[in-house]
């Protein structure tokens, strides 16, 4: 397959998901079809996308029939088989490469990559048995959050660690093992931002927003980010040396926090789209997604511009998805529904995005007015203080 590729090409998408399911429509847009890999019958993506293999991320069968229908692949998500996306790439070009992946699946490795590229993180340590637990307490102080380092995500895998007492039980209540220890910053905010990097080194990068969690699931994200420009140039000048030391081709987000004197730490990277991205969906010319699409596909890559300020907020679990009539019944909200069955605890089941005209986004009581029903519960807000 030459690239860039043609119109009627077909991009494999691996995971079924909303993430799938939003890059399979910007591929549409694009003149593109899309075959998407799955565990899961009936998944978001597949819902608008031409065709479905149904298998596990690891079954080699599966994998070349998989491959096989398709000219170029991608991923929607982190925990899917290295190895697997290793047969794949023996058989079709996968952007970003599995090796990017495996940095992305494994704390331990994710950490040593950034402190080698010279981006700084909160202090950390990896941890093999209990011995080697208690050796990296006393380095690096509690509290501290001890976590799983891989197949963690929305606050799975992880424990945290307020006193000597909770250490024993902690390390004997998470696994897989090995596991890390991350210490506390002094938190002032989270942030993060998207960029997308071409195969000739071409970049662009969105707006450097504000993300706000509710039982460790990203709750509001604020476009712009409302920061000094100190630590805008930071956190943009982190996400383009984390790209290019990837070597990526593809969509990256850098998930960030801000201390208390106004430094850059970064949390987590993920190659493919993410969550705090959702807003460019409406909010841009160009969204995320068509940005991913674009990448993977050879196409250029369109300034990623903002012509809105923009609130995006997630809808968790039953009691959010139950909003719903109320969302499309209030003037302004956009929402968007990932067509999943079944509303769940936890489960992301859609999104809503309200647009404010550039440089106008309102203050806490004028955004809370905007989201209308669809408005968080403050008082449930997380404030997340270790990496």
């Amino acid at each position: 397959m030459t690239f860039p590729l043609p119109p009627n090409a077909t991009i494999g998408l691996v995971g079924g998901g909303q993430l799938g399911r939003m890059s399979a429509l910007a591929a549409a847009r694009l003149g593109y079809r899309c075959h998407i890999l799955t565990r899961e019958k009936g998944s978001p993506a597949s819902q608008v996308s031409v065709a479905t293999t149904i298998s596990d991320y690891h079954e080699p069968n599966g994998l070349r029939e998989f491959a096989a229908a398709v000219d170029v692949i991608s991923f929607e998500f982190e925990n899917v088989s290295a190895e697997g996306l290793d047969l794949l790439a023996s058989l079709k070009l996968v952007r970003p490469s599995p090796g990017i992946l495996r940095t992305s699946q494994d704390r331990v490795l994710e950490k040593s990559f950034l402190n080698g590229a010279g981006i700084p993180t909160a202090p950390w340590a990896a941890v093999e048995d209990l011995d080697t637990l208690r050796i990296a307490v006393e380095r690096i102080g509690l509290p501290a959050v001890l976590k799983t380092t891989r197949l963690g995500y929305d606050g799975k895998g992880q424990a945290l660690l307020r006193g000597i007492a909770d250490v024993a039980d902690a390390f004997a209540g998470l696994s897989p093992k090995p596991l890390i220890l991350e210490g506390f910053i002094d938190f002032a905010q989270e942030i993060s931002v998207v960029a997308a990097r071409a195969e000739d080194g071409a970049y662009a990068a969105f707006d450097t927003v504000e993300n706000r969690h509710r039982g460790h699931i990203l709750d509001v994200t604020l476009a712009p980010a409302r920061i000094p420009e100190t630590v805008d140039r930071q956190a943009q000048a982190i996400t383009r040396r984390v790209a290019d030391a990837l070597d990526l081709v593809g969509l990256l987000a850098v998930e960030m926090f801000v201390d208390a004197q106004g430094k850059v730490l970064v949390n987590e990277i993920a190659p493919r789209p993410h969550n705090s991205g959702h807003w460019t969906i409406d909010a841009c010319p160009a969204s995320q997604f068509e940005l991913h699409i674009r990448a993977i596909a050879g196409l250029p890559l369109p300034p990623a511009a903002r012509h809105s300020d923009a609130v995006m907020k997630n809808l968790v679990g039953p009691r959010e998805a139950g909003l719903w009539a109320e969302i499309l019944a209030t003037p302004g909200l956009i929402p968007h529904l990932y067509g999943k069955a079944e509303a769940r605890p936890g489960r992301k089941m859609g999104h809503v995005t309200r647009l404010f005209a550039k440089g106008s986004l309102p203050g806490e009581f004028g955004i809370e007015a905007a989201l209308g029903p669809a408005a968080p519960r403050r008082a449930e807000a997380d404030r997340p203080p270790a990496c």
